[in-house]
């Protein structure tokens, strides 16, 4: 069942990782270009080269066959977000995972009020893709 799931890890080829506020979406990873692109506490842009190893790129994978990223909705944004109402800044994540023939894009906004098993399970891949990265910039 697992070699004819629909995303294979023999056909993965980049992670995008975006979040910021909806108007300066600033903080960006791409594994296919690798540049990490970051606010610090400062509020500087910085631009840093990043490499995520296989084992990164796997645990990614895996992480989101476990919590059902495929069957997530591609918009979990807020109300705000829809009506244009810039007045709640909320921070707001994107994830992209790109594959061979295909690729799942989920925008997700951090006061999103749908189906509660839905947004707890976007919050912990995000979560974890955050993680991963933090560990390999650390490296």
């Amino acid at each position: 069942m697992v070699k004819n799931a629909p995303y294979r890890y023999a056909d993965f080829e980049s992670v995008v990782y975006v979040y910021g506020t909806p108007d300066e979406m600033v903080n960006k990873y791409d594994s296919k270009t690798r540049i990490f692109q970051y606010l610090d506490k400062r509020d500087s842009l910085n631009i840093d080269t990043l490499k995520l190893n296989k084992d990164d790129l796997l645990y990614i994978h895996r992480k989101a066959q476990e919590l059902g990223f495929w069957n997530l909705d591609d918009d979990m944004t807020g109300p705000a977000a829809k009506t244009g109402d810039t007045s709640q800044v909320v921070p707001r994540y994107y994830l992209e995972l790109n594959y061979k023939d295909k690729s799942k894009k989920v925008t997700i906004d951090q006061d999103f009020a749908g189906n509660e098993r839905m947004r707890e399970a976007a919050k912990s891949i995000f979560d974890e893709v955050q993680r991963i990265i933090a560990q390999a910039h650390a490296r």
